[in-house]
């Protein structure tokens, strides 16, 4: 996976048909994944696992996809602060961070793509 530090760690993540790693960075709790080789539902399935673990303003989530995915950004944008960035080969960055009475209230159990 392009983008870790050389720190991170492997972890399981309840859900996930992708690997996850974590890292710290700026007394932040960092978790990643890379969905730019998978197809739908994949990446919104790995979303939705990793945004379980984004309780509190001191984790967030990067993603590295293959394209901005519309449709979980449709479904769970207004529940997180999302940056979005282009990255090498043409894929996308996201990164997903806590947002403070409206994370908690994010369905994160739709894992289907409409």
């Amino acid at each position: 996976m392009e983008l870790l530090p050389q720190d991170a760690k492997q972890i399981t993540v309840d859900g996930s048909t992708v690997d996850f790693y974590t890292y710290m960075k700026e007394n932040n709790t960092y978790y990643q994944f890379d969905t730019s080789m998978t197809g739908p539902p994949e990446p919104m399935v790995n979303a939705m696992a990793g945004l379980n673990l984004i309780d509190s303003a001191d984790k967030k989530l990067v993603m590295i996809n293959h394209k901005s995915p519309g449709g979980l950004i449709a479904k769970i944008g207004e529940n997180y602060d999302i940056a979005e960035e282009a990255v090498d080969g043409g894929k996308v960055k996201l990164t997903f961070s806590y947002k403070s009475g409206a994370s908690e209230s994010a369905d994160l159990s739709d894992k289907s793509c409409h």
